[in-house]
């Protein structure tokens, strides 16, 4: 599985390591991944997404996973978390038609 944020799209930056001598060499920054099982309350179980610490405090902010589900865009969001969008929007369509 690649080293890429699954909500936020969040992946690794290239940079200089420099020293005290001000020699430089190549580094990676990677984000700060995590493997979280996240609460959806329409679709009541959890859902298990590799995502940075940002993004956590991002859904925690925003009120849940459902929540911050509906404003992200869709070229941020991984394979999974789209379809879990798409299930959550089923969910609400249907609730609300009942």
């Amino acid at each position: 599985m690649s080293r890429r944020c699954e909500l936020t799209g969040k992946g690794p930056m290239t940079g200089n390591n420099v020293s005290h001598a001000h020699n430089k060499t190549r580094r990676l920054f990677r984000p700060n991944l995590n493997d979280v099982t996240l609460q959806s309350e329409v679709l009541g179980r959890g859902i298990r997404l590799k995502i940075s610490a940002s993004a956590l405090r991002s859904v925690d902010h925003r009120g849940g996973l459902d929540k911050f589900l509906a404003k992200a865009k869709d070229e941020e969001l991984s394979e999974t978390a789209r379809k879990v969008k798409r299930e959550i929007a089923r969910a609400e369509a249907a609730r609300a038609e009942a």
